[in-house]
């Protein structure tokens, strides 16, 4: 095994085309873009209608947590999903009521839904499970096996036993994309988001159909947030989204609000971020404990590159982060 010293370009080619024709790179990119898959599409539900909604990182750390609370209550895991998905959504209900009701300012509203979750989950946890930091591993909900996929070279081991939640994040992302783009309703959406009072006079209910966006997005970022504990580690460990929420808000960004071009994105972030592990346990280089801290920082600056890439080429809905009031007659 080789160290790579500065300059030594060549091992660093090396270790990367290894990495990338690797079916395991191409696995661990799908686990890695699943929260965001769902996240940005919670994302594009809310802005498509006009509510900003910051607060995906926050709805996604309350459903963690609740899936592995029902999880432990229950002893099923499917119980744990349904629960988590019913509290992230109450949970976004108090951003929904807030920003549509009283037109708050949408930033500070979700930005505190996100302080709430955080300080929620992680003081919670002593009293349910006696200690802090993490819970105890509950169980997951198990892998799909396809095995008319499984002998076919390649895909067969990306594909042939994957997650649950990978599938479902790729349906979502062509139910949404039907929905808006192929239904009456997606037509109310995107005009209410467009022009709320031009809805209103051909007699869309603005508020309802904000409602709806809104509460969409809450069921969208808890699978996200389900998916990380139920469908990966088995437990909640503090504060486990890490940024995963933001991330995602770029990725709807980049993807210009819609649900195809969000799932483009969350692939690409997912990749930089199965690249960075995939050079950490590399045998070809070696990476030194020093250096890995700038490796996790991987995601991060593929995002900032990416979206500062994107700036002025992209659109969002002309109505997003305006508080609607109907005029009274």
């Amino acid at each position: 095994m080789e160290e790579a010293k500065e300059g030594d370009g060549m091992i660093w080619l090396e270790a990367i085309f290894a990495i990338l024709v690797n079916p395991n790179f191409y696995q661990l990119t799908l686990l890695a873009a699943t929260p965001l898959i769902f996240a940005s599409l919670g994302g594009v539900y809310s802005e498509i209608t006009g509510v900003v909604n910051i607060a995906l990182e926050g709805i996604m750390l309350m459903a963690a947590f609740n899936s592995i609370v029902f999880t432990h209550l229950s002893g099923s895991p499917w119980i744990g999903l349904i629960m988590a998905i019913v509290i992230g959504v109450g949970f976004t209900w108090f951003h929904a009521w807030a920003s549509i009701r009283w037109s708050a300012n949408q930033i500070v509203s979700a930005t505190a839904l996100i302080i709430i979750a955080q300080g929620v989950t992680s003081f919670l946890m002593v009293p349910i499970f006696g200690h802090p930091g993490q819970t105890d591993y509950v169980g997951r909900i198990p892998a799909v096996e396809l095995s008319f996929i499984k002998d076919v070279p390649f895909i067969g081991q990306i594909l042939g036993s994957m997650s649950l939640f990978v599938y479902l994040a790729l349906i979502a992302v062509v139910v949404t994309w039907v929905l808006l783009y192929r239904t009456s309703l997606g037509l109310r959406m995107r005009a209410v988001g467009e022009n709320p009072e031009a809805a209103d006079t051909l007699g869309i209910n603005v508020y309802r159909i904000r409602y709806f966006g809104v509460l969409m997005s809450g069921v969208m970022a808890s699978f996200a947030g389900a998916f990380l504990s139920l469908g990966q580690l088995g437990r909640f460990v503090e504060l486990m989204t890490h940024g995963r929420g933001f991330i995602a808000l770029a990725a709807m960004i980049i993807g210009n609000w819609n649900p195809v071009g969000a799932l483009g994105a969350s692939l690409l972030f997912g990749a930089s971020e199965a690249m960075n592990l995939q050079l950490q346990s590399s045998t070809i280089i070696t990476v030194s404990a020093n250096v890995k801290p700038l490796f996790n920082m991987i995601p991060f600056v593929v995002t900032l590159v990416v979206v500062g890439g994107f700036i002025g080429r992209t659109r969002a809905p002309a109505a997003s982060g305006v508080p609607y009031e109907k005029e009274s007659k």
